[in-house]
């Protein structure tokens, strides 16, 4: 895996790091270091603007000046998991042959311990929300992407129907990288609610040598929706005061906005939306374990497509 580290912002201490590490890793600097010109309303988001500006000049140094076909992408203030290459070498394959799959992510927003099974560490989704956080992209992606890149706010532009196109992302069951960043544009927005908490897989999953052919789209949909569908339908309450003694996979179902955000709220998931779909979700089926159990917080069965207005 060739490493090319993209500097913005001229920080010599941070050049000097970076040179320390010679031929190991290419270094290339993002040459306009100005103030971007924003709306006043903006100004204090000046520093979502000049990430979004880094983001295309070094996506395109990759792709249009390196010529690679496939690029992951991991910001400075990650930590990865063991096999973290050995999942992206995996699901590359998967991009390349499914129209359907438009990135693949090495994380899981609902990652936090309690909330995922450690023990399955090898389990794979699909899911509508974009998440980033260490994110592999094709060329092709790029070339459709590059000609509307936006001027800043990108991971949420990337969130919308326009850029996203009914298309999914591959992301783990336990998060292959997390972060240590409390500091940086959003201020520890999340950081002390919810990403501090996330669990880092610490174990190897050979994934290169799983059949990871149930993440294409029609199997896949054939295997997830039965399987949260014929899961028996619980209310929270139950849920909350079950000691933990049964152990099969059950659903509990949401109706609107407001009831996705109290069930969602109450278990301890992220519960914002970003143009009708949660993080995590899939077909708006939101997959995670409470008090050691499968849960499927899930919409009606004849669940036809998000509602943006839901946000």
């Amino acid at each position: 895996f060739p490493v090319i580290v993209s500097q913005d912002c001229g920080h010599a201490e941070t050049a000097a790091v970076i040179a320390s590490y010679g031929q190991a890793v290419a270094h290339i600097r993002q040459p306009d270091l100005s103030d971007v010109a924003v709306p006043p309303e903006h100004r204090k988001f000046q520093g979502y603007y000049k990430i979004s500006r880094h983001y295309r000049w070094a996506l395109g140094q990759v792709f249009r000046t390196f010529r690679y076909r496939a690029a992951i992408v991991v910001e400075d203030d990650l930590e990865v998991a063991p096999d973290f290459f050995e999942y992206f070498q995996a699901v590359l394959p998967l991009l390349e042959e499914d129209p359907t799959l438009w990135c693949a992510s090495a994380w899981n927003d609902n990652g936090k311990e309690g909330l995922v099974d450690a023990g399955r560490a090898e389990l794979l989704y699909r899911t509508d929300f974009f998440p980033g956080l260490g994110w592999l992209l094709l060329a092709e992606l790029w070339d459709e992407l590059e000609p509307k890149w936006p001027p800043a706010f990108w991971d949420d532009w990337m969130r919308q129907p326009e850029q996203r196109r009914g298309r999914a992302c591959v992301r783990p069951e336990v998060s292959r990288t997390m972060t240590f960043g409390r500091k940086g544009v959003s201020h520890g927005q999340f950081f002390d609610q919810y990403l501090k908490f996330i669990k880092l897989n610490d174990r190897f999953v050979p994934f290169t040598q799983m059949d990871l052919s149930y993440l294409k789209k029609d199997e896949y949909e054939r295997l997830f929706l039965h399987q949260v569908y014929s899961a028996p339908e619980i209310q929270l309450e139950e849920l909350q005061k079950d000691p933990g003694r049964d152990s099969g996979p059950v659903r509990l179902q949401y109706r609107g906005r407001d009831s996705f955000k109290a069930l969602a709220k109450a278990l301890g998931l992220m519960d914002d939306l970003k143009s009708g779909v949660p993080r995590g979700g899939y077909r708006g089926v939101v997959s995670l374990v409470c008090r050691g159990r499968r849960v499927f917080l899930a919409p009606p069965s004849d669940w036809t497509g998000y509602d943006p207005s839901w946000s």
